[in-house]
C-alpha cells in the first residue's frame, strides 16, 4: 500500500458498528491517530500500528488541530499509511472535510471512510426512527457548539418541520429551549436526550421541549450526548412496533 491518509469514521462507540472498509484501512495502517471518543476496542484490527492519541473534547485540554495536521503530513511523507480515526462520521462535525482539503493542498492522497453517526445510532437504540412516514418527513443535524461561539438560527430551525438532532448541546439546553419556543415550536414537543450512544452505558431521558433542561439536571445528563427533538421522540421500541403494524394493516 502506497503512502496515504485515511480519514476513518469509527462510529459512535459500539465496535460492531465499524464498517468493513474501516477495518481494511486499520489493517493497512502503519500509524493511527485516534480521537478520545473512539472505542479502543477497534484497535484490535491494527495490532502492529503505532497508535497516537490526539484527543479533542469540548471543555477539556485538546490536541491542537494544526499539530494533528503536521503529524499526518510528517508520517505520510515518511512513506507510511496513516489512519486518522474519528468518532462517528468524519464529515459530520468531525472536521474531515477541512483535514482532507489541507492534505490535498499538499499533494497527499486522502480517502474518507464513512462511519455511523451518533445521532442515528443513539436514536435507533432507543427505538426512535428519525424519519417516519406521516410524522417526520426529514431530519436536520445541527451542532450547538460553533468555532466562534455564535448562536444558530434556532427560530428558523423550529420552522423546518423536521426532526432536529442536536450534537454538543448539553451546555446550551436553556438557549436551545428558549430559541425553539420563540420560533414557534410547541412547548409539548417531545425530546429524547441520549447519552453515550450505542455503548453498554447508554442512557436516555424522555422529556418535552419546555421541561428538558430541568429533566436533564435531574437525570444528570452528561456529554457526550445528543438531543432528538420532534414528534418521533415520543416513540419507544414497543410503540414503534405497534405503529408499524397499524400502518401495515392500513396499507
Amino acid at each position: 500500500m502506497s503512502a496515504k491518509v485515511w480519514l476513518v469514521g469509527a462510529g459512535p462507540g459500539d465496535p460492531e458498528l465499524l464498517t468493513l472498509k474501516a477495518v481494511r484501512a486499520l489493517r493497512e495502517a502503519d500509524v493511527v491517530l485516534i480521537d478520545d471518543l473512539v472505542n479502543t476496542a477497534v484497535l484490535e484490527h491494527c495490532p502492529n500500528a503505532r497508535v497516537i492519541p490526539v484527543g479533542k473534547r469540548g471543555g477539556c485540554r485538546s490536541t491542537p488541530q494544526a499539530f494533528i495536521h503536521r503529524l499526518m503530513l510528517r508520517y505520510v511523507r515518511q512513506g507510511k499509511c496513516v489512519v486518522r480515526l474519528k468518532g462517528g462520521d468524519p464529515c459530520i462535525f468531525g472536521r474531515g472535510g477541512e483535514e482532507a482539503d489541507w492534505l490535498r493542498a499538499r499533494d497527499v492522497e486522502v480517502e474518507l471512510v464513512n462511519g455511523i453517526t451518533a445521532g442515528l445510532a443513539g436514536a435507533t437504540q432507543c427505538g426512535i426512527s428519525l424519519t417516519l412516514r406521516g410524522i417526520s418527513r426529514g431530519v436536520t443535524l445541527v451542532t450547538a457548539h460553533t468555532q466562534d461561539d455564535s448562536s444558530l438560527n434556532w427560530q428558523a430551525l423550529a420552522q423546518t418541520g423536521t426532526t432536529l438532532v442536536v450534537y454538543m448541546g448539553v451546555a446550551k439546553l436553556a438557549e436551545i429551549r428558549d430559541s425553539l419556543l420563540a420560533g414557534g415550536l410547541a412547548a409539548q414537543t417531545p425530546v429524547a436526550m441520549i447519552e453515550n450512544a450505542s455503548l453498554p452505558q447508554q442512557r436516555e431521558c424522555r422529556s418535552s421541549l419546555a421541561d428538558m433542561q430541568l429533566d436533564a439536571a435531574t437525570f444528570q445528563l452528561k456529554s457526550p450526548a445528543i438531543l432528538v427533538i420532534g414528534a418521533v421522540a415520543a416513540f419507544d421500541q414497543a410503540e414503534m412496533t405497534d405503529w408499524l403494524q397499524t400502518q401495515g394493516s392500513a396499507g
